[in-house]
Protein backbone atom coordinates (compact mmCIF):
# COMPACT_ATOMS: atom_id res chain seq x y z
CA UNK A 1 0.00 0.00 0.00
CA UNK A 2 1.76 3.65 -1.24
CA UNK A 3 1.71 6.11 0.95
CA UNK A 4 -0.89 9.11 -0.95
CA UNK A 5 1.65 12.00 -0.61
CA UNK A 6 5.59 11.56 0.16
CA UNK A 7 6.12 11.35 3.71
CA UNK A 8 7.87 14.39 5.26
CA UNK A 9 11.43 13.09 7.52
CA UNK A 10 12.01 14.40 10.71
CA UNK A 11 13.54 13.30 14.40
CA UNK A 12 11.18 12.55 17.42
CA UNK A 13 11.50 15.27 20.30
CA UNK A 14 8.44 13.83 22.26
CA UNK A 15 5.68 11.56 22.40
CA UNK A 16 2.43 12.68 25.12
CA UNK A 17 -0.75 12.46 26.20
CA UNK A 18 -0.71 9.27 23.59
CA UNK A 19 -2.17 10.69 20.79
CA UNK A 20 0.70 13.83 20.29
CA UNK A 21 4.36 13.66 19.33
CA UNK A 22 6.39 17.04 18.55
CA UNK A 23 8.87 16.86 15.70
CA UNK A 24 11.90 18.39 14.70
CA UNK A 25 11.38 18.99 10.45
CA UNK A 26 14.45 18.82 8.49
CA UNK A 27 14.42 22.91 8.41
CA UNK A 28 14.73 22.91 11.84
CA UNK A 29 11.04 23.81 12.45
CA UNK A 30 8.80 21.78 15.09
CA UNK A 31 5.11 19.98 14.24
CA UNK A 32 3.17 18.65 16.50
CA UNK A 33 1.85 15.44 14.62
CA UNK A 34 -1.46 13.30 15.50
CA UNK A 35 -0.45 9.64 16.60
CA UNK A 36 -2.92 6.84 16.13
CA UNK A 37 -0.98 4.51 17.98
CA UNK A 38 -2.43 3.70 21.79
CA UNK A 39 -0.26 1.72 22.72
CA UNK A 40 3.34 2.13 24.79
CA UNK A 41 5.34 1.94 21.51
CA UNK A 42 7.95 0.60 23.43
CA UNK A 43 11.15 0.93 21.29
CA UNK A 44 10.27 3.42 19.18
CA UNK A 45 9.96 6.86 21.38
CA UNK A 46 13.05 7.76 22.08
CA UNK A 47 13.98 11.14 21.51
CA UNK A 48 16.28 12.33 18.47
CA UNK A 49 14.82 8.63 17.05
CA UNK A 50 14.19 9.08 13.09
CA UNK A 51 10.26 9.58 12.04
CA UNK A 52 8.25 10.33 9.29
CA UNK A 53 5.29 12.18 8.38
CA UNK A 54 1.93 12.43 6.46
CA UNK A 55 0.77 15.67 5.91
CA UNK A 56 -2.83 16.62 4.94
CA UNK A 57 -4.50 19.33 3.29
CA UNK A 58 -8.10 18.97 4.90
CA UNK A 59 -8.29 22.76 6.74
CA UNK A 60 -10.94 20.53 9.16
CA UNK A 61 -8.15 18.75 11.09
CA UNK A 62 -6.81 20.08 14.12
CA UNK A 63 -3.52 18.37 13.06
CA UNK A 64 -2.40 18.03 9.45
CA UNK A 65 0.54 16.03 10.40
CA UNK A 66 0.28 12.34 10.91
CA UNK A 67 2.96 9.89 12.14
CA UNK A 68 3.60 7.00 10.06
CA UNK A 69 6.81 5.44 10.45
CA UNK A 70 9.07 5.05 13.44
CA UNK A 71 12.86 3.63 13.55
CA UNK A 72 13.80 1.01 16.36
CA UNK A 73 17.79 0.82 15.42
CA UNK A 74 17.99 0.80 11.75
CA UNK A 75 14.66 -0.48 11.24
CA UNK A 76 11.71 1.48 10.14
CA UNK A 77 8.60 0.44 11.66
CA UNK A 78 4.94 1.31 10.60
CA UNK A 79 3.19 2.34 13.52
CA UNK A 80 0.00 3.79 12.33
CA UNK A 81 -2.53 1.78 13.70
CA UNK A 82 -4.72 2.06 10.54
CA UNK A 83 -2.76 1.06 8.56
CA UNK A 84 -2.72 -2.66 9.30
CA UNK A 85 -6.65 -3.09 8.29
CA UNK A 86 -6.61 -1.23 4.89
CA UNK A 87 -3.61 -3.36 3.80
CA UNK A 88 -4.88 -6.95 5.17
CA UNK A 89 -8.06 -6.47 3.66
CA UNK A 90 -6.57 -5.44 0.46
CA UNK A 91 -4.46 -8.61 0.18
CA UNK A 92 -7.32 -10.69 1.36
CA UNK A 93 -9.20 -9.20 -1.62
CA UNK A 94 -6.27 -9.48 -3.67
CA UNK A 95 -6.19 -13.48 -2.90
CA UNK A 96 -2.70 -13.07 -1.63
CA UNK A 97 -3.56 -14.45 1.92
CA UNK A 98 -3.58 -18.83 0.80
CA UNK A 99 -5.15 -19.47 4.10
CA UNK A 100 -8.01 -16.67 3.65
CA UNK A 101 -9.23 -17.26 0.02
CA UNK A 102 -12.20 -18.55 -1.68
CA UNK A 103 -14.66 -15.92 -0.06
CA UNK A 104 -16.93 -14.15 -2.35
CA UNK A 105 -18.23 -11.35 0.03
CA UNK A 106 -15.30 -9.46 1.83
CA UNK A 107 -16.43 -6.75 4.22
CA UNK A 108 -14.99 -4.50 7.09
CA UNK A 109 -16.20 -3.31 10.32
CA UNK A 110 -19.28 -6.02 10.94
CA UNK A 111 -21.03 -5.55 14.06
CA UNK A 112 -20.61 -9.28 16.02
CA UNK A 113 -19.84 -10.29 19.87
CA UNK A 114 -21.01 -7.74 22.41
CA UNK A 115 -20.83 -4.65 20.90
CA UNK A 116 -18.01 -5.39 19.07
CA UNK A 117 -17.17 -5.13 15.17
CA UNK A 118 -15.31 -7.56 13.22
CA UNK A 119 -12.04 -6.14 11.33
CA UNK A 120 -12.72 -7.92 8.55
CA UNK A 121 -15.90 -10.35 7.81
CA UNK A 122 -15.62 -13.29 5.21
CA UNK A 123 -18.33 -14.83 3.40
CA UNK A 124 -19.06 -17.57 0.94
CA UNK A 125 -21.55 -20.06 -0.51
CA UNK A 126 -20.77 -23.42 1.38
CA UNK A 127 -18.50 -21.88 3.49
CA UNK A 128 -18.68 -21.37 7.18
CA UNK A 129 -18.65 -17.67 7.88
CA UNK A 130 -15.19 -15.80 8.56
CA UNK A 131 -14.33 -13.33 11.36
CA UNK A 132 -10.97 -11.88 11.28
CA UNK A 133 -9.24 -9.90 13.69
CA UNK A 134 -6.30 -7.64 13.16
CA UNK A 135 -3.37 -6.59 15.09
CA UNK A 136 -0.64 -3.95 14.57
CA UNK A 137 2.57 -5.23 15.99
CA UNK A 138 5.57 -2.83 16.30
CA UNK A 139 7.17 -4.21 19.54
CA UNK A 140 10.31 -6.38 19.00
CA UNK A 141 12.90 -6.90 22.10
CA UNK A 142 14.79 -9.54 20.60
CA UNK A 143 16.27 -9.85 16.98
CA UNK A 144 13.80 -11.11 14.64
CA UNK A 145 11.22 -11.80 16.98
CA UNK A 146 8.03 -9.64 17.06
CA UNK A 147 6.09 -9.36 19.88
CA UNK A 148 1.86 -8.22 21.18
CA UNK A 149 0.99 -6.36 22.70
CA UNK A 150 3.58 -3.52 23.86
CA UNK A 151 0.90 -2.43 26.65
CA UNK A 152 -1.68 -4.40 28.97
CA UNK A 153 -4.33 -4.65 25.97
CA UNK A 154 -8.04 -5.89 27.80
CA UNK A 155 -9.37 -4.85 24.68
CA UNK A 156 -7.31 -7.83 22.92
CA UNK A 157 -8.29 -9.98 25.52
CA UNK A 158 -12.40 -9.48 24.82
CA UNK A 159 -11.64 -9.77 21.14
CA UNK A 160 -9.77 -13.52 21.92
CA UNK A 161 -12.88 -14.35 23.92
CA UNK A 162 -15.20 -12.88 21.15
CA UNK A 163 -13.48 -15.08 18.22
CA UNK A 164 -13.63 -18.53 20.66
CA UNK A 165 -17.14 -17.52 20.80
CA UNK A 166 -17.75 -17.31 17.20
CA UNK A 167 -16.35 -20.60 16.82
CA UNK A 168 -18.98 -22.19 19.08
CA UNK A 169 -21.31 -20.27 17.19
CA UNK A 170 -19.95 -22.91 14.36
CA UNK A 171 -18.07 -19.73 12.48
CA UNK A 172 -14.45 -19.86 11.78
CA UNK A 173 -12.31 -17.07 13.20
CA UNK A 174 -8.95 -15.92 12.90
CA UNK A 175 -6.53 -13.60 14.42
CA UNK A 176 -4.15 -11.84 12.11
CA UNK A 177 -1.27 -9.76 13.62
CA UNK A 178 0.60 -7.60 11.26
CA UNK A 179 4.08 -7.20 12.34
CA UNK A 180 4.54 -3.71 10.60
CA UNK A 181 8.67 -4.09 10.22
CA UNK A 182 10.74 -6.14 8.18
CA UNK A 183 13.27 -7.86 10.52
CA UNK A 184 11.15 -10.00 12.51
CA UNK A 185 10.84 -13.81 11.68
CA UNK A 186 8.90 -15.08 14.11
CA UNK A 187 5.90 -13.53 16.29
CA UNK A 188 5.01 -14.40 19.98
CA UNK A 189 2.94 -13.04 22.76
CA UNK A 190 4.60 -10.67 25.11
CA UNK A 191 4.00 -12.67 28.06
CA UNK A 192 5.95 -10.78 30.82
CA UNK A 193 3.39 -7.31 29.52
CA UNK A 194 0.53 -8.73 29.83
CA UNK A 195 0.18 -12.12 30.58
CA UNK A 196 -3.90 -12.25 30.94
CA UNK A 197 -4.02 -11.48 27.06
CA UNK A 198 -0.77 -14.53 26.26
CA UNK A 199 -3.21 -17.07 28.39
CA UNK A 200 -6.14 -15.75 26.56
CA UNK A 201 -4.74 -16.65 23.00
CA UNK A 202 -4.08 -19.95 24.22
CA UNK A 203 -7.22 -20.49 25.12
CA UNK A 204 -8.07 -19.12 22.27
CA UNK A 205 -6.29 -21.36 19.80
CA UNK A 206 -7.25 -24.68 21.89
CA UNK A 207 -11.33 -23.25 20.91
CA UNK A 208 -10.42 -23.07 17.54
CA UNK A 209 -9.14 -19.95 16.71
CA UNK A 210 -6.76 -19.77 13.94
CA UNK A 211 -3.98 -17.58 14.01
CA UNK A 212 -1.96 -15.90 11.15
CA UNK A 213 1.61 -13.56 11.31
CA UNK A 214 2.74 -11.88 8.69
CA UNK A 215 5.81 -9.07 8.50
CA UNK A 216 5.83 -5.92 6.09
CA UNK A 217 8.16 -4.03 3.74
CA UNK A 218 8.20 -0.91 5.09
CA UNK A 219 9.83 2.07 3.27
CA UNK A 220 8.66 5.99 3.18
CA UNK A 221 7.31 5.33 -0.29
CA UNK A 222 4.61 2.69 1.34
CA UNK A 223 4.03 -0.24 3.55
CA UNK A 224 3.41 -3.48 1.89
CA UNK A 225 2.96 -7.48 2.73
CA UNK A 226 6.01 -9.50 3.17
CA UNK A 227 6.41 -13.01 4.28
CA UNK A 228 4.08 -15.27 7.01
CA UNK A 229 5.99 -15.69 10.68
CA UNK A 230 6.67 -18.37 12.24
CA UNK A 231 4.09 -18.96 15.45
CA UNK A 232 5.96 -19.61 18.82
CA UNK A 233 2.61 -19.53 21.08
Amino acid sequence: MKFDTPLIPGKLIKRYKRFLADVELTDGSIVTAHTTNTGSMLGLIEANSHVWLSESDNPKRKLKYTWEIGAAGKAPVGVNTAIPNKLVFEEISSGNIPLLTGYTTIKREVKYGQNSRIDVFLQAKGKADCYVEIKSVTLSREPGIAEFPDAVSARGTKHLQELGDMIEEGHRAVMFYLAQRSDCTRFVPAKDIDPVYADALKVAITRGVEVIAYGCNVTPEGIHLDKPLELGI
